[in-house]
């Protein structure tokens, strides 16, 4: 996913600069070499751009796809990318979280470049591709930051940008919310970083058309490769870096449903206030969850309070997805459901080792 249809900026060197340089070569002082990563001069630090608790609520689903080829890469190795993802899409759960407000800040200091509002929350699924097309970011703030800086908050909610194009904002000042606006099927925000029009990797501070030149693993061996995960030169300041522990899989939501469950619906909060009662037709837990891979092994399990199991369902997962939405339950037996209320439970096991686990309880309704 690509969000060309807001143009980066492109500034060049500036004359002080320039004359910073020429009087270092006069002096004799050989200034510090200028690479393809971030040169230190030119660094900016960024804090989280967004107010969300990343632990317990949002989540990252996919980083900066560092593979210039038709595979993809992240920056710890893994997969939680698409092809040509220019970005950091921080997440939240479902359509409520959204609705309820979760606010978009400005992860450094710097002066507003454009604004776009008005496009309507709506998943690109439901609203199409053609709807979208000149308009991938959804509503956006672009702001511009000192020695060509610029980071781009994007899929922001309708009606809630704050800022005007001019406006000079700092490091933490609201911009807007996170939403489902544009080419995307989920609310988050989409942050994109850029060094003279490149995009830069927060997490590694490279741009991404250099990065693999240092960054370049077997695609069937990325365990081998030494820089993985490598957060050294991050451009996140030390409390973002550290509330943005690398999650090769995480569970979004997971409940119950009466019936078999879909992801748009869980995703629109329909199956928040689920309750069961003795002639419910069906028992089913669902999960929504992100970075599941070929292999894995997932459980699912319906347990009454005192521990009496209801269902258990087990299977193997044959493909690796980014997103990954799965439900098992049971009809309702002849005699109705027993007296609850239940738990339901569910375990992503990679390795012989459980990655993702999550567990809910649901009330019994007389």
């Amino acid at each position: 996913m690509k969000y060309s249809d807001v143009a980066p900026i492109n500034v060049k060197r500036t004359e002080r600069f320039r004359f910073q340089l020429l009087a270092l070569f006069l002096l004799g002082i050989a200034p510090s070499s200028c690479t393809d990563e971030t040169p230190q001069e030119q660094s900016i630090e960024l804090a989280l751009p967004v107010a969300c608790d990343m632990e317990n609520l949002c989540s990252i689903h996919k980083y900066v796809d560092l593979d210039p080829s038709v595979n993809r890469l992240d920056y710890a190795c893994g997969r939680l990318s698409n092809d040509g993802h220019t970005g950091t899409d921080f997440r939240v759960p479902n359509l409520i979280y959204m609705q309820q407000g979760v606010d978009v800040i400005a992860a450094a200091d710097g002066v507003v470049r454009v604004v776009r509002d008005g496009v309507r929350d709506i998943s690109v699924r439901e609203n199409g591709l053609e709807a979208v097309k000149d308009i991938n970011a959804g509503n956006t703030v672009a702001l511009t930051h000192p020695n060509g800086w610029e980071t781009q908050y994007s899929h922001l909610k309708k009606g809630s940008v704050r800022v005007q194009p001019g406006d000079h904002v700092k490091v933490g000042d609201i911009l807007g919310q996170i939403g489902l606006s544009g080419k995307t099927e989920f609310p988050h925000t989409h942050f994109s970083v850029r060094l003279d029009g490149r995009i830069i990797d927060p997490f590694t501070g490279m741009a991404v058309d250099t990065a693999l030149e240092s960054h370049t693993p077997d695609p069937d061996k990325t365990e081998a490769l030494g820089v993985c995960g490598d957060t050294s030169k991050s451009l996140w300041n030390v409390n973002a870096l550290a509330a943005l522990p690398y999650r090769a899989s995480g569970i979004l939501t997971a409940g119950f449903a009466t019936g078999p469950a879909t992801a748009e619906a869980a995703r629109n909060g329909q199956y928040d206030r689920v309750k069961v009662h003795q002639q419910s037709p069906a028992l089913v837990f669902w999960v929504d969850l992100f970075g599941s891979e070929a292999g894995d092994t997932q459980e699912f399990t319906i347990q009454t309070e005192d521990g009496t199991p209801i269902h258990t369902w087990k299977s193997r997962l044959e493909k690796n997805n980014i997103s990954w939405f799965a439900f098992s339950g049971k009809k309702r037996p002849k005699s109705g459901w027993p007296k609850g209320p239940y738990i339901g439970s569910y375990r992503l096991i990679r390795d012989g080792r459980v990655v993702s686990t999550t567990a809910k309880k649901l009330e019994f309704e007389k």
